[in-house]
């Protein structure tokens, strides 16, 4: 049991109440992603007391994320720490009262349902509108309320999303944009304060939702641009009975069964693609870094092994899952993963 005298300031707003922080300090959360977004959503709903706070992350850290991914710094650049184990090294020196998992993983059809079936609200981290979907699905079909982020530049998108309640992520956006009519972090850049104020937005619709304050949410697709101070709220009330959507009303997974995924990713702002295998074969770091080193400069870690060799750095996981940096071509990026690691 969690000592409430440290959320005190918390539970003295009237709406929540300290019957509210017992729920929050109950609650169970999936992040999925820790970046921009994850990484206050994780810093915030850990300081609000979240009982239990699953992170799933599949990248490492680098220098150029930490002008916006507030849980880390230059020691865990100089780790090779993978995001999820930074970020719940973090949570733990924030409260040690509620228990943090990390999982460095690649969240798709085969193991979204399991990180979300134990969980209260799964909350958006995430960079691409295919994890998007993948997770609009599973919460769907698990009757899982989750939370919509997105950002690019310096502006911002949130929505709630309760299942058989609120329009789901697919009422909303019928397919994802194509991509070159989606500006990204490579093409567009980001500041900051875009994650922040959109990942404390996300952050805000869950503690009424884990505090029990579930008729106060957000009923709107709501956008805000932090350089213009813009703001749109665009109604959703009355848009799930308006369209047939595939997946809340015709009960149609598509992403989820794996019909529409892909064993490869063009990742945001890196000028690298990700590679999963399918049959997440167990990597030997000490054999392989023994063979590269003939042809590269290597190091690794329990987590992760780094190889840089003729322009491409490859950073690879224990369960086969790789980043190669270098290229933006999956078809390239698969004969580098061929060539240097193995079919």
């Amino acid at each position: 049991m969690q000592n409430l005298d440290r959320y005190q300031r918390q539970y003295l707003f009237k709406p929540l109440g300290e019957e509210g922080q017992k729920k929050i300090c109950a609650s169970r959360v999936l992040v999925v992603g820790c970046g921009a977004l994850g990484t206050v959503i994780v810093s915030t709903l850990a300081r609000a007391g979240v009982g239990f706070l699953r992170i799933v992350d599949r990248d490492f850290i680098e220098l150029n994320n930490l002008h916006r991914q507030v849980l880390f710094d230059e020691a865990d650049v100089k780790a090779n720490l993978p995001k999820a184990v930074a970020a719940a090294n973090k949570v733990k020196a924030i409260n040690s009262g509620i228990v943090v998992e990390s999982i460095v993983s690649d969240v798709n059809f085969t193991n979204i349902e399991n990180f979300a079936k134990d969980i209260d609200l799964v909350m958006d981290g995430t960079d691409n509108f295919e994890t998007r979907f993948l997770i609009n699905e599973a919460c769907v079909k698990l009757g899982k309320p989750w939370i919509y982020g997105a950002c690019v530049g310096s502006h911002g998108l949130m929505a709630v999303v309760i299942p058989k309640e609120t329009p789901c992520l697919r009422c909303i956006f019928e397919s994802a944009p194509p991509p070159e009519l989606s500006p990204t972090c490579d093409t567009a850049g980001i500041i900051a304060p875009t994650a922040t104020v959109i990942a404390s937005l996300e952050s805000t619709e869950a503690i009424k939702l884990l505090s029990g304050n579930k008729s106060a949410i957000q009923k709107s697709l709501f956008s805000f641009d932090v350089w213009t101070g813009e703001t749109r709220s665009f109604r959703l009330e009355g848009l799930r009975e308006l369209t047939n959507c595939p997946v809340c009303k015709r009960g149609e997974y598509s992403v989820l069964s794996g019909k529409e995924s892909s064993r490869t990713s063009v990742l945001c702002g890196r000028n690298s693609v990700q590679i999963f295998r399918q049959d997440q074969k167990h990597v030997n770091f000490k054999e392989l870094a023994a063979r590269l080193e003939k042809i590269g400069k290597v190091s690794f870690n329990t987590f992760l092994l780094r190889a840089e060799i003729e322009k491409y750095e490859i950073a690879l996981f224990p369960d086969g899952r790789a980043i190669i940096k270098g290229t933006s071509d999956p078809a390239q990026a698969k004969t580098v993963y061929s060539k240097y690691i193995g079919v």
